[in-house]
């Protein structure tokens, strides 16, 4: 690297369920570096899943000096910074800025009887309208309407309540603040985007508004970073910091989802799987009879990314691959995952197309796009002796391309070009049949860190290196996506004429889960 005292590079931190990555971006979008921590939270009974929130900022913190020792002269060159994280959850902090108890994370399920209820109820239907999301147990709405329940006390000690990447935004600038998109779909109004005391009523949460930080939007907004945090990353004191919007937006961005072409989609497949169309007003946001999906902010004027997500994506995979690596084992043969996927799109694309249907609902959170059900599970139908491994295989990946199907229809019409990102987006089987079933054009997005990348994007707008989001979007973002790849018309047409069975199967199932669910649940009190 140059050793001029330019300042010239971004970094983008993206605090993820699984890893905490610090990446470095030249002006134009280039990618420099990265350095990344393991992330690490605990699973309990009861469907809590918590993360320690000083681990977290200490893990920020090894993941930015681990960059910096990579790039010996970052702490000179850097121009901003800015933040994004996983989404939905409650992390709490009191009036001296220390957390109160562990945060609640998006995949923690003890408000999932709360939301249930509520769902059920007349008042679901007046929230929806207002947030233009969906409720589950992954929100801090419900999540706080739970410690009013069962531990008011925790909420008594609290000053603030935050998400993961507004904790660490706070740690950086001393800040309290969340931005546009976490605060309309958590408890808010999407219109406004911003936090909306009428939703907060409908939910029963109105004693938790005062909890509420202030909306800042980091396309426009930057504060500096502080003495204490310069002490602790090694960075310099008052560097702009950028408070991003929430992980799956700031993906959609790095992704390619703001491109003046009209209909285009952004699917992100990693653990779970997202599934995004842009509006370009208010009035264009599409909400569906079942209330479910989420509608955000998006960080350009008047716009709103509309998302159905799917519980699992990429887990459904790794289930599959884990079972043929425990029989392996069984005979004294070690592979990993990696291992076995070297040949698995070429396998996957040898097995006969459309022979079996498979409803990718493994997580043990169940599914909240574009239905929500805590009890929905996975399941294969039409099984027969002649099917093998790789027919499973296939199915799998069909089975997540019906269910971006059925969300994208949740959503209004399909789109015609998907821009794919995400840890599955180079799997050239995966993309051919999600083309296929989606009837679409698929463009791979290349760029490694699309989340990371987004953020930096908004700094980059709010720094002023680029006029607009649209300008920074065209240099950025378009350089990195491969050429369209057309769908397949006979597949197409196969599977055109298999969704409709998918849909029944998944409709036809939902009481036979939750028999399977009471099943389980007398099983285990036994």
């Amino acid at each position: 690297m140059a050793s001029s005292a330019t300042r010239d590079v971004i970094i983008g931190i993206d605090a993820g369920t699984s890893v905490i990555k610090a990446v470095a971006f030249a002006r134009d979008g280039r990618q420099l570096g990265d350095f990344a921590i393991p992330n690490s939270y605990t699973t309990s009974p009861g469907g809590r899943v918590e993360q320690d929130m000083n681990r977290t900022w200490s893990d920020t913190v090894a993941a930015l000096r681990g960059l910096a020792a990579a790039w010996p002269d970052l702490s000179r060159r850097v121009a901003a910074i800015a933040v994004t994280g996983q989404g939905d959850g409650t992390w709490l902090i009191d009036a001296d800025g220390q957390p109160v108890a562990p945060a609640l994370l998006w995949l923690d399920s003890r408000a999932a009887g709360l939301v249930e209820s509520f769902r059920s109820g007349e008042r679901n239907a007046a929230h929806y309208r207002r947030t233009g999301s969906g409720l589950n147990a992954c929100q801090q709405g419900p999540q706080l309407a739970w410690f009013q329940a069962h531990d008011a006390e925790t909420l008594v000690r609290a000053g603030t309540v935050f998400h993961c990447k507004d904790w660490l935004y706070f740690k950086l600038t001393g800040q309290r603040a969340t931005d546009p998109s976490e605060a309309a779909f958590s408890c808010g109004d999407f219109r406004g985007r911003c936090f909306d005391d009428e939703a907060a009523r409908l939910i029963g949460i109105s004693e938790s508004t005062r909890l509420f930080p202030d909306v800042v939007d980091g396309v426009v907004t930057t504060h500096a970073l502080t003495a204490p945090a310069a002490a602790e990353t090694g960075l310099p004191e008052g560097v702009p910091v950028s408070l991003g919007y929430v992980d799956v937006i700031c993906n959609a961005l790095g992704g390619g989802l703001y491109d003046p072409s009209p209909d285009v989609g952004c699917t992100i497949i990693g653990s779970t799987g997202m599934h995004m169309r842009l509006a370009t007003s208010a009035d264009d946001v599409k909400l569906n009879a079942e209330a479910t999906g989420y509608t955000m902010p998006f960080p350009a004027p008047g716009h709103y990314a509309q998302m159905q997500s799917t519980m699992a994506a990429t887990l459904n995979i790794d289930w599959l691959l884990d079972v043929a690596r425990g029989v392996l084992a069984m005979e004294g043969i070690a592979r990993s995952r990696n291992d076995l996927i070297r040949r698995l799109d070429e396998r996957v694309l040898a097995a006969t197309a459309g022979e079996l249907l498979y409803h990718p609902f493994i997580s043990d959170a169940g599914e909240r796009g574009p239905f929500v059900s805590h009890e929905a599970s996975a399941q294969l139908i039409g099984l027969r002796t002649r099917h093998g491994y790789w027919d499973l295989m296939r199915a799998v990946m069909e089975g997540l391309a019906f269910a971006a199907r059925d969300c994208y229809a949740a959503m209004g019409s399909l789109p015609t070009e998907i821009r794919l990102t995400g840890g599955a987006a180079r799997s050239r089987a995966l993309g051919t049949i999600l083309g296929a079933v989606l009837g679409s054009t698929i463009r791979v997005c290349r760029r490694e860190e699309a989340g990371a990348s987004g953020a930096a994007m908004i700094a980059a707008v709010a720094t002023g290196l680029y006029p607009d989001m649209m300008d920074c979007a065209e240099e950025w973002v378009r350089p990195y996506l491969d050429e369209p790849q057309p769908p397949d018309a006979v597949l197409a047409d196969r599977y055109a004429q298999l969704f409709p069975a998918y849909v029944e199967a998944r409709l036809a199932a939902r009481p036979v889960w939750k028999q399977l669910a009471a099943q389980r649940a007398g099983a285990n009190h036994v």
